[in-house]
């Protein structure tokens, strides 16, 4: 059994304040053959600089970077050793000093993490971290392989190679231990395809009943292709500052009160039972009868204690007391539908075991207690895996600012990327949204970032 000391469950802190200056994307794609990588990292970081209301030009900006942190998931997709090495050089940050960041899946979350450390130390006061992945050059079975190795290759690997598989059991066990219908699961995937529709960026946009989830073909029992992410081609950027810096830059900064990291074995089966650790709205109460059903341990193999890890630290650096009521918006990392319930209770949005009524509820929904995967997530926009955390936070800190019509609503936008803005377009802008939340994942629950950021 594992029991944590003190000193284990220090609360991080920064040296001081960490701020989000601006965000850029591209559109995503499952092929995208007209743009090399550099290129897309070139049309993300323009974004960032030139679309975000700066108040300085490009120039003076370059001139502002002191450290640039890259996230790209495998090396194996663009067969490219120190790709980020290349990306630098091609976006006119050479000589300056960069470190490549890889967490599996949460890799964007990663690098997120590393440039804050550096802002809030004060080893740099302006950080650019550009993240991509490069997913159309080798074919989905070949790219599902390579996915599938960051999972433990001595053990997950023998279910297949492919992802699916290891959350297919993840959910049957889930399923199991909770008694939720597939219809509950369904309707993650119904939501997130939907919100998919009203981005520019998007890659699996639909508008699908229950019905069409639960009897679209299956990838692994009881996972359907709706309900599992998109492999894409992409990038990603966010600028992240010091105090006196990002308001130099920006009349619109947005703090990043919190950034914390957990992890677990990458083997499933060596996840050792220990006493649930309470968040901030559990007490031991909560759970006096979370035992006697058909689950008797924790984490088991259907709860994440990397996230559970990730979310106590960053409740307790940011001073949050109960997500559903403390955050306007959320970003969970909804890599198949499974995985998306089980974060609800990993991070304390209902007690373990009653994930469910999350989604069932309402509350998930935009204009709920707490909208989630306004984007479109994993599941309908995008899954370019090194560049995933770092979309997730670029869209929270638009809604913060209310610039979500901004970067969405825009018809020209839409061309941009060889689209038509749809007629029965709906602004999913969260009114007066002050605090948001991200969750970057890994594995089978290997790594975990949770990022709280909160308007000025």
């Amino acid at each position: 059994m594992i029991r944590l000391a003190p000193g284990n469950l220090r609360i991080p802190r920064f040296e001081r304040p960490v701020y989000v200056v601006a965000g850029g994307l591209t559109d995503y794609r499952k092929q995208y053959p007209e743009k090399n990588t550099c290129q897309l990292c070139t049309e993300a970081l323009r974004m960032a600089v030139e679309e975000n209301d700066l108040k300085v030009d490009p120039e003076e900006f370059r001139r502002s970077v002191n450290w640039c942190v890259y996230s790209q998931f495998a090396d194996h997709f663009g067969d490219q050793l120190l790709a980020a090495a290349k990306v630098h050089d091609y976006l006119g940050f050479d000589p300056l000093g960069n470190i490549e960041v890889k967490t599996g899946g949460a890799t964007g979350g990663s690098a997120v993490l590393a440039a804050a450390q550096a802002v809030a130390s004060g080893y740099a006061s302006c950080v650019p971290v550009v993240g991509w992945e490069r997913m159309d050059e080798v074919s989905t079975k070949v790219g599902n392989s390579y996915i599938a190795s960051a999972a433990c290759k001595d053990f997950e690997s023998e279910l297949g190679w492919m992802y699916a598989s290891y959350y297919a059991l993840m959910a049957q066990r889930y399923q199991y231990e909770n008694r939720v219908p597939r219809e509950t699961l369904a309707r993650i995937a119904c939501k997130n395809h939907l919100y998919a529709c009203y981005s520019p960026y998007s890659q699996n946009p639909g508008r699908y009943t229950i019905d069409d989830v639960l009897k679209n073909d299956l990838v692994s029992d009881p996972l359907s292709f709706l309900e599992c992410c998109a492999m894409s081609v992409g990038a990603a950027v966010l600028i992240l500052a010091d105090e006196e810096t990002a308001f130099r830059m920006t009349d619109q900064p947005v703090r990043l009160t919190a950034i914390c990291g957990g992890t677990h074995t990458l083997r499933t089966a060596d996840r050792r039972n220990m006493p649930i650790l309470l968040l901030p709205n559990e007490t031991e109460e909560t759970y006096r009868d979370y035992f006697h059903g058909r689950r008797d341990e924790w984490p088991g193999f259907s709860s994440f204690l990397a996230a559970r890890m990730a979310a106590y630290l960053a409740y307790h650096m940011a001073g949050i007391r109960d997500p559903v009521e403390d955050f306007d918006l959320l970003e969970t990392h909804d890599a198949f539908t499974i995985s998306d319930i089980q974060t609800y209770e990993d991070i304390g949005l209902r007690p373990y075991g009653q994930g469910r009524d999350f989604i069932d509820s309402g509350d998930a929904y935009f204009e709920g207690r707490l909208p989630t995967n306004l984007s479109g997530g994993l599941i309908g926009t995008m899954h370019a895996v090194g560049a995933t955390g770092i979309f997730q936070l670029a869209e929270v800190l638009w809604q913060l600012q209310g610039k979500w019509d901004k970067f969405h609503a825009d018809p020209a936008r839409w061309a941009r990327y060889g689209k038509r803005k749809p007629d029965d377009f709906r602004s999913l802008q969260v009114k007066n949204a002050r605090r948001g939340c991200a969750i970057s994942h890994a594995g089978t629950g290997s790594h975990v970032t949770v990022s709280i950021m909160e308007r000025t």
